[in-house]
Parts: structure tokens; C-alpha cells; sequence
């Protein structure tokens, strides 16, 4: 597959000398990509399919206004830089703003672990998820719907620029989601796993316990009294936290955001005190092996480890180059794309809270009725306000974790909820399941890491 984008390399280096004294800056982002998707919905194919895509994009900046074409037909190339330089010129009126970098040039892809999911044949994928699908229906005869789905993707991208950068690149990402939905009369009850990888299809081969988990979780809750309403000081798993620091604090840290927003960028202004001294907050692709990893992003930036707060202060922002320059910071390699049909906009890679001193079973400790919740069913954020859902839960009693609940939403402002963070255990987890969207761009992967916490006043559904 990497011998056909790679044997553009000299077209595009003649196309972009051609053109590049017309505009102020060109990017070309050839893709090729290859695939694997399955679903299976109660053991009953959904989807069973291999693809293959070839295409890229244009863009242009000149005086501060873009102009971006996409593509798949290759032969058709020069027209599309004169289009998306058309429209660049047609739309500027300021001044190009991009953040200097230095110019690139190096052939590079993620190392697997394990075996490359290009090699493996469709039919052992279709086993694997026939047999997690027999897993979750085989746990209880309340199971009365179920579905596993399986996606993997290899992507090969060339990027050559009129500044002189020259990457040629690669990775493969994996994906599985798996969900059981039990049933007791009136009550419906569903249980949720999802897990990726960047490094090997064996990561996805030794699920059992989680897949059964999946089924338990929904069979389980059918009989568990609803946790009651009210404010508590709550302690949460580490996967909770990462879905917390992407879901409700990351976002607010991609400064395409802030820049759009006075509001914002005031709220969000930097040394503001968002929570105690022991609160660290992370974002990068440098960390090797995790689903946001990457070598450079889709300007060529290459990836960083971006500290977006110290002792509870905001020092950092997420950025593409245009919002480095603009906000006359330095860009932090954040500037991602779904794929060549989207231009780049700034994205969260892995996003993490950094694990504390307080032992993991103290976190209970002194609270007279709260809640633990772990893992995540699902939320949405809007603005500066969080609703998450816990996959389980159990009511904290005079210090002790006590009986089990159901249906347990947490929910509050962002920055509240960052200055109420107690005590940040010693513990820390990645989790690999994230897709995140922005900007029409969905299932873009990254990952999530953290400790547990305890967060006093939390509003819990």
C-alpha cells in the first residue's frame, strides 16, 4: 500500500515550487488508508466488510483566509491546488498568522507490538467477534439484545509543504465496542465495554472478562434500587477521571476555542487557579503506545507533551499553528484530522491527570454517605457543564464502600469540580477507548489516563 502514496513524494515537491510564490502558505496530505469492519447485533451480521480509500487534500492560506480541496482522484491534483488557492485569495483580507516551525523532512511509522491486523484474515476477525457475542449471551437468559462490533484502519499519509517539510508517515488503529441489553418485565438495563489499541491485534484477543463483564453489569442492575438524588462527596475509578479530563476540561483547552471566544479565552486566561497545589493536568502524543500517540501531526508540528495545569494553575493551551499564531503561543502538535476529506483542526491526543500520594483505599475515608462510581455508559458536556453516566456504582457509607445502585449520573460545572478534587489517589490507568468528535470529525482516537479521585459536591442523578 505505501508504495503507491510514496511514489507521488517527487510530484509533490514539483507541484509545490510551482505554486508557492502565489500564496502564503500550501499543504499537500496525500492518504491511503485500508480497513476492516464488522458488527454484530445478537449474533446476526450487520456489517462485514474490507475497504480501501485513496485520496488527499489542499490547503491554502493567503492573507489570512483558507481555501481547502479535497480529493480522490489523483490525476486531477494541480486543478485542485489552483482551486483551493482560488478560494484562499478570494477570501483573504488580513494577515497569515501561522506559528514558525521547522521544516521536516523523515519517513516514519508506529511500531507494532504484535501482529499487524492487515494480516489477519477477515474470517479469524468474524470468529473473534462471534465468539465475544456468544460471551455476552451466553451470561444470563435476561440478555435480550447484544452487540460486538470490531473496526481496525492502517492510514499512510505524505505531507509536503511550500516551507519545505516532507513526512511520510503511518500507524494502524484498532477498535472493539461490546454492549448487552437485559430485560426483568418493564425494567431494561445495558451493560457497555470498548477498547483500542495502536500496537497489536492481540490486544484485542483476551477480552473474556471484560466482555462478560459487559453482560453482568446489565443483568445485575435489573434488581439494584436507583442511587438517590442529591449532592455528594464522591470518589471515581480512573476511567471516569480520563473520561472527565477529555470530556469536560480538554475541550475548554483547544485554543481554537478560546481564540473564537473572549469569553472564553478570559475565563481560561493563564496562571488562573483552577484547583489545589497537588492537581497536574497533561495533553500529548509523545507518550508512546497510546491510541493519540503520533510522531507529528497533520502540519507537520511534531508531537509534544503539553502541561495545560501545574499546582492547579492553567499554564498551557492545545494548539494548531494558526492558533499558536494568533494567540502568540507555541504550537503544541495538535492539529489533526479524521481523515483527507477534513482539514486539520486542533484536537486533544492523550489526555491525562497525573496520579497523586493518597492511597487508594483511604479515598472513603471520613465520608458519612456518598457515592463510588466506575466506569462510564456515557455524557455530554455543553460549555463549562458535565453530565456523565457510570457504568456501576455503590453508595459510600461511614467511610466503608456499602450496597450497590443503579443509573448513577454525575454532574456540575467544570472548574467547580476541579477546585473540589479532595484527595488524588496513587493509582493510574490508561484507557484506550476513546473516539472523540469535534468539527463533524467522529471517532478520531485518543486516549484517556488518570487516577481515582475524591470530589466533594458533586450533584448526583
Amino acid at each position: 500500500m505505501e508504495k503507491i502514496v510514496a511514489g507521488y513524494k517527487d510530484q509533490l515537491t514539483d507541484l509545490i515550487q510551482r505554486y508557492k510564490n502565489q500564496v502564503d502558505f500550501l499543504a499537500i496530505r496525500l492518504e491511503q488508508s485500508a480497513g476492516s469492519s464488522i458488527v454484530l447485533r445478537s449474533n446476526k451480521i450487520e456489517t462485514l466488510s474490507e475497504s480501501t480509500s485513496l485520496g488527499g487534500q489542499v490547503r491554502v492560506c493567503h492573507r489570512g483566509g483558507w481555501g481547502f480541496a479535497a480529493f480522490n482522484n489523483l490525476e486531477n491534483l494541480q486543478l485542485r491546488i489552483e482551486e483551493a488557492i482560488a478560494a484562499a485569495i478570494l477570501i483573504g483580507d488580513d494577515e497569515t498568522l501561522l506559528a514558525p516551525i521547522d521544516p521536516i523532512q523523515a519517513v516514519c511509522s508506529l511500531p507494532l507490538s504484535g501482529s499487524d491486523p492487515r494480516h489477519i484474515p477477515l474470517q479469524r476477525k468474524k470468529e473473534l467477534c462471534d465468539r465475544y457475542s456468544d460471551l455476552l449471551l451466553s451470561q444470563s437468559g435476561k440478555i435480550t439484545s447484544t452487540r460486538v462490533s470490531y473496526g481496525d484502519s492502517t492510514q499512510h499519509i505524505i505531507l509536503a509543504t511550500s516551507e519545505g517539510t516532507l513526512i511520510e508517515q503511518s500507524w494502524v488503529d484498532l477498535e472493539m465496542r461490546f454492549s448487552a441489553t437485559a430485560r426483568d418485565g418493564e425494567t431494561v438495563q445495558t451493560g457497555r465495554e470498548t477498547t483500542g489499541s495502536r500496537k497489536a491485534y492481540e490486544d484485542l484477543e483476551n477480552l473474556d472478562e471484560q466482555v462478560k463483564g459487559a453482560a453482568q453489569r446489565a443483568v445485575n442492575s435489573l434488581t439494584l434500587p436507583a442511587a438517590k438524588g442529591g449532592t455528594y462527596t464522591v470518589v471515581i475509578d480512573p476511567i471516569l477521571t480520563g473520561l472527565f479530563v477529555h470530556e469536560a476540561f480538554g475541550h475548554l483547552s483547544e485554543a481554537d476555542m478560546a481564540y473564537e471566544n473572549p469569553d472564553l479565552l478570559e475565563t481560561m486566561s493563564m496562571g488562573r487557579q483552577f484547583g489545589g497545589e497537588d492537581l497536574q493536568i497533561f495533553d500529548g502524543a509523545a507518550p508512546v503506545g497510546h491510541r493519540g500517540s503520533y510522531l507529528y501531526d497533520d502540519e507537520g508540528v511534531p508531537a509534544t507533551t503539553t502541561q495545560l495545569i501545574q499546582d492547579g494553575k492553567l499554564v498551557g493551551r492545545l494548539h494548531s499553528r494558526e492558533t499558536a499564531g494568533k494567540l502568540d503561543e507555541k504550537p503544541t502538535g495538535n492539529a489533526r484530522c479524521l481523515n483527507y476529506h477534513y482539514p486539520p483542526i486542533v484536537r486533544m491526543t492523550n489526555t491525562w491527570i497525573e496520579r497523586g500520594k493518597t492511597p487508594v483505599a483511604d479515598l472513603p475515608t471520613d465520608i458519612k454517605e456518598g457515592v463510588y462510581a466506575k466506569n462510564w455508559l456515557g455524557g455530554m458536556t455543553n460549555g463549562e457543564m458535565f453530565t456523565f453516566s457510570a457504568g456501576e456504582a455503590w453508595m459510600i457509607r461511614n467511610g466503608k464502600i456499602a450496597e450497590p445502585v443503579k443509573d448513577v449520573t454525575l454532574s456540575g460545572n467544570v472548574f467547580k469540580t476541579l477546585k473540589n478534587i479532595e484527595a488524588i489517589a496513587d493509582d493510574f490507568y490508561w484507557d484506550e477507548s476513546g473516539g472523540c468528535g469535534k468539527g463533524g470529525q467522529s471517532g478520531l482516537p485518543v486516549g484517556c489516563g488518570g487516577p481515582s479521585l475524591r470530589i466533594r459536591d458533586v450533584v448526583v442523578g
